[in-house]
Protein backbone atom coordinates (compact mmCIF):
# COMPACT_ATOMS: atom_id res chain seq x y z
CA UNK A 1 0.00 0.00 0.00
CA UNK A 2 1.69 3.15 -1.12
CA UNK A 3 0.45 7.00 -0.72
CA UNK A 4 2.31 8.70 -3.30
CA UNK A 5 6.51 7.90 -2.28
CA UNK A 6 5.41 6.42 0.94
CA UNK A 7 4.82 3.00 1.72
CA UNK A 8 3.09 1.85 4.55
CA UNK A 9 3.93 -0.71 6.98
CA UNK A 10 0.66 -2.38 6.60
CA UNK A 11 -2.95 -1.28 5.02
CA UNK A 12 -4.50 -0.30 7.94
CA UNK A 13 -5.23 3.20 8.82
CA UNK A 14 -6.67 5.01 11.82
CA UNK A 15 -9.32 7.60 10.48
CA UNK A 16 -9.17 11.22 11.65
CA UNK A 17 -11.49 12.13 14.46
CA UNK A 18 -11.26 15.16 16.09
CA UNK A 19 -10.94 15.26 19.92
CA UNK A 20 -9.27 11.48 19.28
CA UNK A 21 -6.64 11.25 17.05
CA UNK A 22 -4.37 13.59 18.58
CA UNK A 23 -0.50 13.53 19.11
CA UNK A 24 -0.39 11.32 21.86
CA UNK A 25 -3.17 8.41 20.30
CA UNK A 26 -1.43 8.10 16.83
CA UNK A 27 2.06 6.62 18.24
CA UNK A 28 -0.39 5.00 20.46
CA UNK A 29 -2.17 3.28 17.27
CA UNK A 30 1.09 2.90 15.63
CA UNK A 31 2.72 1.13 18.06
CA UNK A 32 -0.24 -1.49 18.17
CA UNK A 33 -0.39 -2.06 14.76
CA UNK A 34 -1.83 0.63 12.23
CA UNK A 35 0.56 1.11 9.74
CA UNK A 36 -1.19 4.95 8.80
CA UNK A 37 -2.57 7.66 10.98
CA UNK A 38 -4.25 11.02 10.12
CA UNK A 39 -3.84 13.75 12.33
CA UNK A 40 -7.29 15.96 13.49
CA UNK A 41 -9.21 17.99 11.17
CA UNK A 42 -7.12 21.24 11.23
CA UNK A 43 -9.07 24.83 10.30
CA UNK A 44 -8.14 26.12 7.25
CA UNK A 45 -8.72 29.44 8.73
CA UNK A 46 -5.69 31.50 9.35
CA UNK A 47 -7.58 33.57 11.84
CA UNK A 48 -7.75 30.31 14.55
CA UNK A 49 -4.17 29.08 13.30
CA UNK A 50 -2.49 30.29 16.71
CA UNK A 51 -4.91 29.08 18.99
CA UNK A 52 -3.77 26.56 21.76
CA UNK A 53 -6.34 23.98 20.35
CA UNK A 54 -4.84 24.58 16.93
CA UNK A 55 -0.80 24.65 18.13
CA UNK A 56 -1.12 21.21 19.48
CA UNK A 57 -3.29 19.84 16.41
CA UNK A 58 -0.67 20.87 14.49
CA UNK A 59 2.38 19.37 16.65
CA UNK A 60 4.15 16.63 15.29
CA UNK A 61 7.25 16.33 17.38
CA UNK A 62 8.67 12.45 17.55
CA UNK A 63 5.89 11.47 15.07
CA UNK A 64 6.88 8.38 12.37
CA UNK A 65 6.85 9.29 8.57
CA UNK A 66 4.12 9.82 6.63
CA UNK A 67 2.85 12.84 8.89
CA UNK A 68 -0.75 13.26 7.25
CA UNK A 69 -2.61 16.41 8.42
CA UNK A 70 -6.10 16.63 7.72
CA UNK A 71 -7.52 20.38 6.29
CA UNK A 72 -10.89 21.65 6.35
CA UNK A 73 -12.62 24.39 4.43
CA UNK A 74 -14.76 25.73 1.99
CA UNK A 75 -12.61 28.12 -0.31
CA UNK A 76 -10.53 26.85 -2.85
CA UNK A 77 -7.87 29.75 -1.71
CA UNK A 78 -7.80 29.42 1.82
CA UNK A 79 -7.43 25.76 1.58
CA UNK A 80 -4.44 26.30 -0.60
CA UNK A 81 -3.15 28.49 1.94
CA UNK A 82 -3.58 26.51 4.57
CA UNK A 83 -2.23 23.28 3.01
CA UNK A 84 1.11 24.97 1.83
CA UNK A 85 1.42 26.32 5.68
CA UNK A 86 1.11 22.80 7.03
CA UNK A 87 3.96 21.39 4.68
CA UNK A 88 6.03 24.18 6.14
CA UNK A 89 5.56 22.79 9.24
CA UNK A 90 6.23 18.89 8.49
CA UNK A 91 3.33 17.60 7.04
CA UNK A 92 4.02 14.91 4.28
CA UNK A 93 0.42 14.48 3.35
CA UNK A 94 -2.27 16.17 3.22
CA UNK A 95 -5.63 15.32 3.37
CA UNK A 96 -9.10 17.16 2.64
CA UNK A 97 -12.13 16.48 4.89
CA UNK A 98 -15.15 16.27 2.86
CA UNK A 99 -16.81 13.53 5.28
CA UNK A 100 -17.35 15.26 8.48
CA UNK A 101 -21.41 15.41 9.05
CA UNK A 102 -20.74 17.66 12.48
CA UNK A 103 -23.68 20.79 12.07
CA UNK A 104 -21.03 23.37 12.81
CA UNK A 105 -18.62 22.19 10.21
CA UNK A 106 -21.69 21.74 7.71
CA UNK A 107 -23.13 25.20 8.71
CA UNK A 108 -20.34 26.91 7.07
CA UNK A 109 -20.27 24.75 3.99
CA UNK A 110 -17.53 23.00 4.80
CA UNK A 111 -16.88 18.70 5.60
CA UNK A 112 -19.36 16.51 3.95
CA UNK A 113 -21.93 19.68 3.24
CA UNK A 114 -19.16 20.23 -0.20
CA UNK A 115 -20.38 16.83 -1.67
CA UNK A 116 -23.58 18.86 -2.14
CA UNK A 117 -21.74 20.78 -5.02
CA UNK A 118 -18.95 18.99 -7.40
CA UNK A 119 -17.47 21.70 -8.87
CA UNK A 120 -16.41 23.32 -5.57
CA UNK A 121 -15.22 20.05 -4.35
CA UNK A 122 -13.37 20.25 -8.03
CA UNK A 123 -12.11 23.85 -7.22
CA UNK A 124 -10.68 22.78 -3.89
CA UNK A 125 -9.49 19.81 -4.77
CA UNK A 126 -7.35 21.21 -8.12
CA UNK A 127 -6.32 24.25 -5.41
CA UNK A 128 -4.11 22.46 -2.44
CA UNK A 129 -2.76 19.51 -5.49
CA UNK A 130 -1.24 23.11 -7.45
CA UNK A 131 -0.12 24.36 -4.43
CA UNK A 132 1.68 21.91 -2.52
CA UNK A 133 4.23 19.39 -4.05
CA UNK A 134 3.29 16.30 -1.45
CA UNK A 135 0.63 13.77 -1.79
CA UNK A 136 -2.96 15.02 -1.50
CA UNK A 137 -5.73 13.09 -0.06
CA UNK A 138 -8.82 12.95 0.03
CA UNK A 139 -12.02 11.61 2.94
CA UNK A 140 -15.20 11.80 1.93
CA UNK A 141 -18.85 9.94 1.96
CA UNK A 142 -21.41 8.26 -0.19
CA UNK A 143 -23.10 11.51 -0.40
CA UNK A 144 -25.21 14.54 0.95
CA UNK A 145 -28.49 11.86 1.56
CA UNK A 146 -28.88 8.44 0.56
CA UNK A 147 -31.56 9.96 -2.76
CA UNK A 148 -28.50 11.55 -4.02
CA UNK A 149 -24.89 9.25 -3.79
CA UNK A 150 -22.91 10.72 -5.90
CA UNK A 151 -19.38 9.31 -4.23
CA UNK A 152 -18.02 7.63 -7.49
CA UNK A 153 -18.50 10.75 -9.24
CA UNK A 154 -16.65 12.35 -7.08
CA UNK A 155 -13.91 9.40 -6.77
CA UNK A 156 -13.70 10.13 -10.49
CA UNK A 157 -13.46 14.28 -9.79
CA UNK A 158 -10.50 13.52 -7.15
CA UNK A 159 -8.40 11.15 -9.61
CA UNK A 160 -9.11 13.84 -12.41
CA UNK A 161 -7.68 16.61 -10.11
CA UNK A 162 -4.35 14.66 -8.93
CA UNK A 163 -5.75 13.61 -5.90
CA UNK A 164 -3.34 10.55 -4.78
CA UNK A 165 -5.44 8.41 -2.70
CA UNK A 166 -9.35 8.20 -1.43
CA UNK A 167 -11.13 7.78 2.05
CA UNK A 168 -14.08 6.54 2.01
CA UNK A 169 -16.95 6.13 4.86
CA UNK A 170 -19.63 4.21 3.64
CA UNK A 171 -22.56 6.25 5.02
CA UNK A 172 -24.05 9.49 3.34
CA UNK A 173 -24.03 13.26 5.02
CA UNK A 174 -27.56 12.47 6.47
CA UNK A 175 -26.99 9.54 7.80
CA UNK A 176 -24.19 10.46 10.21
CA UNK A 177 -23.00 7.17 11.88
CA UNK A 178 -26.10 5.69 12.35
CA UNK A 179 -27.62 3.14 9.90
CA UNK A 180 -25.66 0.17 7.68
CA UNK A 181 -22.58 1.21 6.09
CA UNK A 182 -23.14 0.88 1.87
CA UNK A 183 -19.83 -1.10 1.53
CA UNK A 184 -21.84 -1.55 -2.33
CA UNK A 185 -20.79 2.43 -3.02
CA UNK A 186 -17.43 2.00 -1.70
CA UNK A 187 -17.07 -0.82 -4.44
CA UNK A 188 -18.67 1.22 -6.98
CA UNK A 189 -15.83 3.90 -5.82
CA UNK A 190 -13.03 1.35 -6.41
CA UNK A 191 -14.36 0.34 -9.42
CA UNK A 192 -14.59 4.01 -10.89
CA UNK A 193 -10.74 4.33 -9.87
CA UNK A 194 -7.53 3.47 -10.01
CA UNK A 195 -6.08 5.63 -6.77
CA UNK A 196 -5.46 3.62 -3.73
CA UNK A 197 -9.09 3.22 -2.03
CA UNK A 198 -9.64 3.43 2.29
CA UNK A 199 -12.56 1.57 2.94
CA UNK A 200 -14.27 3.07 6.20
CA UNK A 201 -17.27 2.29 8.30
CA UNK A 202 -18.45 -0.16 11.62
CA UNK A 203 -15.21 -2.46 10.79
CA UNK A 204 -14.67 -3.55 14.47
CA UNK A 205 -13.55 -6.87 13.59
CA UNK A 206 -11.10 -9.29 11.90
CA UNK A 207 -13.70 -11.04 10.85
CA UNK A 208 -15.81 -7.71 9.77
CA UNK A 209 -12.32 -6.17 7.90
CA UNK A 210 -11.83 -9.31 6.04
CA UNK A 211 -15.09 -9.55 4.82
CA UNK A 212 -14.86 -5.51 4.04
CA UNK A 213 -11.84 -6.45 1.76
CA UNK A 214 -13.68 -8.76 0.13
CA UNK A 215 -16.83 -6.84 -0.43
CA UNK A 216 -15.58 -3.87 -1.56
CA UNK A 217 -12.16 -4.52 -3.06
CA UNK A 218 -9.90 -1.98 -1.29
CA UNK A 219 -6.85 -1.82 -1.01
CA UNK A 220 -7.01 -0.60 2.64
CA UNK A 221 -9.10 -0.11 5.68
CA UNK A 222 -9.94 3.17 8.10
CA UNK A 223 -10.62 2.51 11.43
CA UNK A 224 -12.15 5.25 13.13
CA UNK A 225 -14.82 4.77 16.46
CA UNK A 226 -13.62 0.81 16.79
CA UNK A 227 -9.95 1.96 18.17
CA UNK A 228 -11.89 4.33 20.68
CA UNK A 229 -10.55 2.37 24.00
CA UNK A 230 -9.34 -0.48 22.00
CA UNK A 231 -6.18 0.06 19.88
CA UNK A 232 -4.88 -3.18 19.74
CA UNK A 233 -7.86 -3.71 17.44
CA UNK A 234 -4.79 -2.94 14.40
CA UNK A 235 -2.43 -5.43 15.11
CA UNK A 236 -5.62 -8.29 15.81
CA UNK A 237 -6.51 -7.56 12.43
CA UNK A 238 -3.36 -6.63 10.81
CA UNK A 239 -2.54 -10.54 12.12
CA UNK A 240 -5.95 -11.78 11.34
CA UNK A 241 -5.42 -10.94 7.44
CA UNK A 242 -2.09 -11.94 7.16
CA UNK A 243 -1.91 -15.15 8.99
CA UNK A 244 -6.18 -16.32 9.20
CA UNK A 245 -5.53 -16.57 12.84
CA UNK A 246 -6.81 -14.75 15.73
CA UNK A 247 -4.40 -13.41 18.07
CA UNK A 248 -4.84 -13.60 21.56
CA UNK A 249 -6.53 -10.33 23.35
CA UNK A 250 -4.24 -8.48 25.70
CA UNK A 251 -4.04 -9.01 29.07
CA UNK A 252 -5.78 -7.12 31.97
CA UNK A 253 -1.93 -6.28 32.91
CA UNK A 254 -1.03 -5.10 29.63
CA UNK A 255 -4.54 -3.19 29.30
CA UNK A 256 -3.09 -1.34 32.63
CA UNK A 257 0.00 -0.90 30.95
CA UNK A 258 -1.67 1.03 27.92
CA UNK A 259 -3.81 2.75 29.25
CA UNK A 260 -1.38 4.62 32.46
CA UNK A 261 1.15 5.26 29.51
CA UNK A 262 -1.82 7.05 27.28
CA UNK A 263 -2.53 9.20 30.73
CA UNK A 264 0.46 10.18 30.79
CA UNK A 265 1.63 10.61 27.09
CA UNK A 266 -2.11 12.72 26.94
CA UNK A 267 -1.71 14.96 29.93
CA UNK A 268 2.24 15.52 29.10
CA UNK A 269 1.19 16.79 25.84
CA UNK A 270 -2.22 18.88 27.00
CA UNK A 271 -1.11 19.84 30.14
CA UNK A 272 -2.84 18.71 33.55
CA UNK A 273 -5.98 21.34 33.30
CA UNK A 274 -6.93 20.40 29.77
CA UNK A 275 -5.76 16.78 29.96
CA UNK A 276 -7.48 15.69 32.67
CA UNK A 277 -10.59 16.76 31.30
CA UNK A 278 -9.83 15.62 27.38
CA UNK A 279 -8.37 12.07 29.45
CA UNK A 280 -11.65 11.13 30.74
CA UNK A 281 -13.05 10.00 27.50
CA UNK A 282 -10.52 7.85 26.45
CA UNK A 283 -10.28 6.26 30.25
CA UNK A 284 -14.32 5.61 29.95
CA UNK A 285 -13.59 4.23 26.37
CA UNK A 286 -11.19 1.88 27.75
CA UNK A 287 -12.92 0.74 30.61
CA UNK A 288 -16.70 0.37 29.06
CA UNK A 289 -16.41 -3.15 27.95
CA UNK A 290 -14.87 -4.46 31.03
CA UNK A 291 -16.40 -5.48 34.12
CA UNK A 292 -17.13 -3.03 36.76
CA UNK A 293 -16.50 0.31 34.23
CA UNK A 294 -19.77 1.73 34.75
CA UNK A 295 -18.53 2.40 38.65
CA UNK A 296 -15.00 2.85 37.20
CA UNK A 297 -16.48 5.86 34.96
CA UNK A 298 -18.29 7.41 37.98
CA UNK A 299 -15.14 7.66 40.32
CA UNK A 300 -12.70 8.70 37.86
CA UNK A 301 -15.33 11.55 36.87
CA UNK A 302 -14.80 13.23 40.18
CA UNK A 303 -10.82 13.95 39.82
CA UNK A 304 -9.67 16.99 38.90
CA UNK A 305 -5.68 15.72 39.43
CA UNK A 306 -4.03 13.45 37.16
CA UNK A 307 -2.97 11.92 40.75
CA UNK A 308 -6.79 10.94 40.83
CA UNK A 309 -7.14 9.58 37.84
CA UNK A 310 -4.02 7.27 38.13
CA UNK A 311 -5.05 6.32 41.14
CA UNK A 312 -8.55 4.96 40.26
CA UNK A 313 -7.26 3.19 37.11
CA UNK A 314 -4.64 1.37 39.62
CA UNK A 315 -7.60 0.18 41.85
CA UNK A 316 -9.71 -0.35 39.37
CA UNK A 317 -7.38 -2.84 37.19
CA UNK A 318 -6.15 -4.20 40.63
CA UNK A 319 -9.61 -5.25 41.21
CA UNK A 320 -9.77 -6.74 37.90
CA UNK A 321 -6.90 -8.84 38.30
CA UNK A 322 -8.14 -9.86 41.74
CA UNK A 323 -10.76 -11.56 39.95
CA UNK A 324 -8.97 -13.31 37.57
CA UNK A 325 -10.45 -11.12 34.97
CA UNK A 326 -9.86 -11.75 30.91
CA UNK A 327 -10.69 -9.34 27.49
CA UNK A 328 -12.93 -10.56 25.53
CA UNK A 329 -13.09 -8.02 22.52
CA UNK A 330 -15.22 -10.34 20.31
CA UNK A 331 -17.99 -10.66 23.11
CA UNK A 332 -18.09 -6.92 23.64
CA UNK A 333 -18.28 -6.20 20.03
CA UNK A 334 -22.09 -5.47 20.10
CA UNK A 335 -21.90 -3.81 23.15
CA UNK A 336 -19.51 -1.61 21.75
CA UNK A 337 -21.82 -0.70 18.63
CA UNK A 338 -24.81 0.26 20.84
CA UNK A 339 -22.78 2.51 22.46
CA UNK A 340 -21.58 4.73 19.53
CA UNK A 341 -24.59 4.65 18.25
CA UNK A 342 -25.87 6.19 21.26
CA UNK A 343 -23.28 8.58 21.72
CA UNK A 344 -24.16 9.64 17.89
CA UNK A 345 -27.67 10.18 19.05
CA UNK A 346 -26.37 12.24 22.21
CA UNK A 347 -24.14 14.61 19.65
CA UNK A 348 -27.23 15.36 17.65
CA UNK A 349 -29.56 15.74 20.64
CA UNK A 350 -30.86 19.58 21.10
CA UNK A 351 -30.95 18.65 25.01
CA UNK A 352 -28.45 20.71 26.74
CA UNK A 353 -27.75 18.07 29.38
CA UNK A 354 -27.02 15.38 26.99
CA UNK A 355 -24.66 17.25 25.24
CA UNK A 356 -22.70 18.21 28.59
CA UNK A 357 -22.75 14.78 29.43
CA UNK A 358 -21.36 13.09 26.25
CA UNK A 359 -18.59 15.98 26.34
CA UNK A 360 -17.74 15.30 30.15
Amino acid sequence: MRIGPYELRNALAVAPMAGVTDRPFRPLCRRLGAGYAVSEMVASNPALRHTAKSRRRIDHSGEAAPIAVQIAGADPGTMADAARYNVDLGAQIIDINMGCPAKKVCDVAAGSALLSDESRVAAILEAVVAAVDVPVTLKFRTGPTPQRRNAPRVARIAESAGIAALAIHGRTRACAFVGAVEYQTIAEVKRAVSIPVFANGDIDTPDRARQVLEATGADALMIGRAAQGRPWIFREIAHYLETGRRLAPPTVDEVRSIVLEHLRDHVDFHGEVVGVRTARKHLSWFCARLPGGGPFRSAMLAHDTVAGQRGEVERYFDALAATGAVIDNEASVAHGRRAADGAAAARRSTVPWVREALAA
